[in-house]
């Protein structure tokens, strides 16, 4: 709740006008408790969980040639009857974990100090914050879904979310309970290191989520602005580390790949990369080779 009964209240207070972006903030936030703000999350996690995937969904069951094409494990379909029972899963562990979580964490928010004031920040403020949000959970992710890939961490927790050995955008927040509870710990240290305001953690929670969806989407699209995003995983990269499997110990990373390069946990992906790039080069080869063989054939018969 604003400690301004009025817009020129604001702007006297601020000692210049209000941008349109902090007018609007003003209208909405003025009467509004910061503890209601907050519960925001709870709102915007659903209609991500619930909306984001469903593009995905229509792909998987529509069967296009066109997208087809870009499908990472094209044999592997799952019907409309499994994907929704995935949903199910995932808003099941929402409605009973992930929503009291957020109900219950606000006091943490406080302590660290989210702002729901104005001024608003600034475009380069929040970029620079959500920079170091995810190079943060990033790192520590890394480390932890590590841990997870041992024999009792994956065997009582981590196996739940490995169910889906070709992913789908459901399967991304479809884990244990108790993974759940422990990812968390990730996402909140970025924000309790460079605390900021509470449209940019909004942001934060949006856009991590929606970038773990992208990653378990099972499409790989060449289109895809992530393309040019310095060292992003993408679908393709964690779509390695689901077919392998309980075994895998290779591409831990949630978003950046540095963290598996510089720790060597990715050489079992660069290696079928280089295996299958050989195979390609060698079939393109021989295709021309047959190509030229029967092109000079046909010289001679003329």
């Amino acid at each position: 709740m604003l400690p301004y009964a009025s817009v020129s209240e604001v702007e006297v207070a601020l000692g210049r006008n209000l941008t349109f972006a902090e007018t609007l903030w003003f209208n909405y936030s003025a009467t509004k408790s910061d503890y209601f703000l907050y519960c925001h999350n709870i709102l915007f996690l659903f209609l991500i969980f619930s909306l984001v995937p469903l593009p995905l969904v229509f792909l998987e069951l529509k069967r296009l040639s066109f997208f087809d094409s870009y499908k990472i494990q094209p044999k592997v379909r799952l019907s409309l009857d499994e994907m929704f029972r995935c949903y199910k899963d995932v808003m099941r562990m929402f409605f009973l974990v992930v929503g009291p979580l957020q109900l219950v964490s606000y006091p943490s928010i406080k302590m660290i100090g989210i702002r729901t004031g104005l001024p608003l920040p600034s475009g380069w403020e929040i970029l620079a914050q959500l920079l170091v949000y995810f190079l943060v959970e990033d790192y520590t992710n890394y480390w932890i879904h590590r841990f997870l890939h041992n024999g009792w961490g994956y065997e009582k927790i981590h196996c739940v979310h490995h169910e889906y050995a070709a992913p789908i955008g459901f399967a991304a927040p479809y884990a244990h309970w108790a993974e759940i509870l422990i990812l968390g710990i990730p996402s909140f240290l970025g924000p309790a290191m460079v605390p900021g305001h509470i449209v940019t953690f909004w942001l934060w929670i949006a856009l991590r989520q929606i970038e773990a969806i992208d990653t378990h989407s099972g499409y790989d699209f060449p289109w895809s602005i992530t393309k040019y995003i310095p060292f992003y995983g993408g679908a393709e990269y964690h779509d390695y580390h689901h077919y392998v499997g309980r075994q895998s110990n290779s591409n831990f990373a949630s978003v950046f790949t540095y963290c598996d390069y510089i720790y060597g946990t990715d050489k079992g992906y660069r290696y079928q990369k280089k295996i299958l790039q050989k195979l390609k080069e060698d079939l393109a080869y021989g295709e021309q080779q047959n190509g030229g063989s029967y092109k000079t054939q046909q010289s001679k018969s003329d």
